[in-house]
């Protein structure tokens, strides 16, 4: 294939598998849970399990339009045909942008764990590090990112598995030479009730929860450069409700069973390396740290590759340069990574110089991003699900269930979500405070949009061109 001649299928579909497993691990899971924990005790189990059936849901409606259609673009090329192409532009762009923002999250979070262990080199040096390391590698081929989101999503999913199978040998007493005195399901319901703050706490964990499910969607946009993304997608999209099962509500449980919810080192040490020193497993910390650098790292190089493959997407409809639309010969978008990381570059320098004015506006402006994709995503399957059965039916291989109600149901919940944020006043990282400021944004691109849109009436649309011989976008 020949420089600038679109995406190729590098992916295998062993990496497609990890990189589906993987996406629903984010180092939020590790690093944000204890919070939850202390706002609504043992029912945090049950925000966990709504926010879960609300991404199962979600991404039921993606998987139907995406195995009908597989792209780079995924969800912002299904809402550029299904809703116009001011829908296209505005949640491609505010989807690119809240990668770029995650960037510099998990850089620094990943050089603060770095810094502690080599301390001779600063924090900033090992960001600067980590960064140009995970950009080399997206720059090398798609094979290159799925060899190393393989091995990353892997120890993810080893080091989950081992805590909940350790966890409950540990619940069930049958683990020799461990201390777990407190170990037990009784945990669930003997330090104030299931619900010790009362049912309303279920809805603030969900505000809680509900970010670290983003990149989920990951394994859609990644099916457009696999082996056979019709398979790809369908696979990811039927093994969603076993992932988030196990891999959420399943550790979820262990924590809040090994240990008191109100137990003080949950709040001190986090939940997870707490329920690990419970059992008086030496180095406990370090364990963990080991596996959120891991998480890290696999957040930065899923983060870096799908603001890229947003980015040669919305270039390719001539929502963006063209230049973001060109690739090697090794199917890689040089200009639409450069571009992320440039801006992700930026996002960390902010976050060292101006923590407190621009990184928090940038991290609040971009915070409800996943919830405006997810309603987008709604709405798209509602009018997608009508075009397919009126164009092509055989490609509906995955199918939303009880459509349209299901779907209508998802959209209200997820709005009822955001208007519930509204009434979080705590803070400059409030509720309130993401959704307006999203919402800000959000309108500002939409505008952008829309004035683009009636510049270019009139125009011939860019032919889009398929990212493999096997798949057909449009």
């Amino acid at each position: 294939m020949t420089p600038g001649s679109g995406l190729q299928a590098g992916l295998k579909n062993r990496h497609l598998t990890m990189i589906a497993i993987g996406g629903v691990i984010g180092a939020g899971l590790f690093v944000g849970s204890s919070s939850g924990i202390a706002t609504a005790g043992p029912g945090i189990l049950l925000s966990y399990a709504l926010v879960g059936t609300l991404v199962v849901l979600v991404m039921r409606m993606l998987g139907e339009m995406s195995a009908a259609n597989p792209t780079s673009g995924s969800f912002s090329a299904h809402a550029d045909r299904a809703l116009g192409r001011w829908a296209g532009f505005s949640i491609g762009w505010l989807y690119w942008f809240f990668w770029v923002v995650v960037l510099a999250v998990e850089a620094t979070a990943g050089a603060k764990i770095l810094a502690g262990w080599v301390p001779g080199v600063p924090q900033w040096g090992w960001a600067l590090i980590v960064m140009t390391v995970l950009t080399a590698t997206n720059l090398v081929s798609v094979g290159s990112y799925g060899e190393f989101e393989f091995w990353f999503a892997g120890i993810k999913v080893v080091a989950i598995g081992a805590f909940i199978g350790v966890g409950l040998l540990a619940i069930f007493g049958v683990l020799p030479g461990v201390h777990a005195d407190k170990a037990s399901f009784g945990n669930l319901t003997n330090h104030g009730g299931f619900l010790p703050h009362g049912p309303g706490t279920i809805l603030t964990g969900v505000l809680l929860v509900v970010f670290s499910f983003m990149g989920s969607e990951i394994a859609t946009l990644a099916a457009g450069e696999s082996e056979d993304p019709q398979r790809a997608v369908t696979k990811s999209t039927n093994s969603i409700i076993w992932r988030i099962g196990v891999f959420y509500l399943g550790s979820i449980l262990v924590v809040v069973s090994l240990l008191p919810w109100n137990d003080p080192s949950i709040a001190k040490q986090g939940s997870y390396v707490a329920a690990l020193n419970s059992l008086g497993i030496p180095n406990a910390g370090q364990i963990m740290n080991v596996i959120i650098l891991t998480s890290v790292l696999s957040c930065l190089n899923s983060g870096l590759y799908t603001a890229s493959r947003m980015a040669f997407s919305l270039g390719q409809r001539g929502d963006a340069p063209k230049a973001f639309a060109r690739t090697t010969s090794r199917g890689v978008p040089m200009a639409a990574i450069l571009a992320s990381v440039v801006f992700g570059f930026v996002a960390v320098f902010f976050n060292y110089a101006y923590p407190d004015t621009v990184f928090l506006f940038l991290v609040n402006s971009s915070g409800a991003v996943a919830l405006f994709v997810w309603l987008v995503i709604c709405f798209s399957q509602l009018r997608m699900r009508r075009i397919i059965q009126r164009e092509a039916p055989e490609k509906l291989v995955v199918r939303m269930w009880l459509y349209p109600y299901l779907t209508w149901a998802t959209a209200i919940f997820i709005i009822g979500v955001l208007g519930y944020m509204l009434t979080d006043t705590k803070g400059e990282s409030s509720g309130r405070t993401t959704v307006l400021l999203s919402v800000a944004v959000a309108a500002v691109v939409v505008i952008i949009s829309l004035v683009k849109q009636k510049v270019t009436a009139g125009r011939p649309a860019p032919a889009v061109e398929a990212p493999a011989d096997k798949v057909s976008v449009g």
